[in-house]
């Protein structure tokens, strides 16, 4: 059984738990769970329908991080820009 020291707050303890063993922030996996125990959401189990990152050009994912703006992104490679997309 699941612990519940993540606070009232989580609805679906299991996913939660899941969520964070699989790396997934606090934030993130709350999120998730709480949509996963709300009927009235549909959370899909892939999230959106994006291409993975692997698969943009360097100039897409650099727009990507300016976007987002990630500190760093003119000096970065393709797989560095990637690399701090995955972890934002």
């Amino acid at each position: 059984m699941a612990s519940n020291s993540h606070g009232a707050s989580v609805k679906d303890d299991d996913t939660y738990e899941a969520l964070r063993d699989d790396g997934a922030s606090k934030e993130k996996a709350a999120r998730i769970a709480n949509a996963q125990a709300n009927d009235s959401q549909k959370p899909s189990v892939k999230g959106g329908k994006a291409s993975p990152y692997d698969e943009w050009t360097k100039d897409d994912l650099y727009q990507r991080a300016q976007d987002l703006d990630l500190d760093g992104r003119s000096s970065m490679s393709k797989d560095e820009l990637i690399t701090a997309l995955r972890n934002n």
